[in-house]
């Protein structure tokens, strides 16, 4: 299969299902070999279905990114098998509970922050060298509007994507003068089941669908988007793009 990514690596977290599943399939259409991680094996396996079927092909990790160990096991199989990672992209997220911050129970926040910050902060740490050895390491994290802009009761979620986006904002810093472009995708409301969550008065049919989005994650995981250290809002990318058109 050939497309924007043939012959190129990618890594996906949280990809049994939502912008993580459609953002696996969009990538695995143009030719990429997707690793996709989630802790759900059933989705997972039914996401390498419709890859295949679609002539891509896919690894399967199920795993839950609260394991830190097995994140570094994870990166040191893709080292030996690869030797290199093209495209890392940090999906997986958990809402927790919406709520104030004095009521909420410590698993609760303890488990939001393992998922959105922590375990980030893990895959940097272990797949930083395999993003310097490909020809042109992208690292892509998913945010929110919620990240920089303070909300009543959105608390460790909101704290969660404040700090992941300074994350990957020094990790843009520190790799400023290699290959590895690091960015950031605010997908802003989106048609996915922790959307619902959180709005359940919602009509989600009013709302951008996952593959909708994917697509702006693909222009950021091809060779020829250079910059870095940037927070891409899919409603801002989308309407650029219909101005041009």
């Amino acid at each position: 299969m050939s497309g924007r990514l043939t012959d190129r690596v990618a890594l996906i977290t949280g990809a049994s299902r939502g912008i993580g599943a459609a953002v696996a399939r969009r990538f695995a259409a143009e030719g990429a070999h997707v690793i996709l991680v989630a802790r759900t094996v059933g989705g997972l396996e039914e996401l390498d279905d419709e890859i295949q079927a679609l002539g891509g092909s896919a690894t399967l990790v199920p795993l839950d990114l609260k394991d830190g160990p097995g994140i570094d096991r994870l990166g040191g199989a893709i080292a030996e098998r690869w030797k290199r990672l093209d495209v890392l992209v940090g999906n997986a997220g958990l809402l927790g509970v919406l709520g104030p911050l004095a009521h909420l129970k410590a698993d609760v926040w303890e488990d939001v922050i393992a998922v959105n910050l922590t375990a980030n902060w893990r895959l940097v740490r272990s797949m930083d060298p395999l993003l310097r050895a490909a020809p042109a390491g992208r690292a892509i994290f998913v945010s929110s509007g919620v990240g920089s802009r303070p909300k009543a009761y959105w608390g460790a979620y909101a704290v969660s994507k404040a700090g992941l986006e300074m994350l990957a904002r020094i990790y843009a810093a520190e790799t400023v003068k290699t290959p590895v472009k690091v960015n950031l995708v605010d997908p802003g409301p989106t048609r996915t089941a922790m959307r619902a969550a959180a709005m359940p008065g919602e009509d989600p049919m009013t709302l951008p669908t996952p593959e909708d989005v994917a697509e702006l994650f693909l222009e950021l995981a091809v060779p020829e988007w250079t910059k870095t250290g940037e927070i891409v809002r899919f409603r801002d990318w989308q309407a650029e793009r219909a101005a041009q058109a």
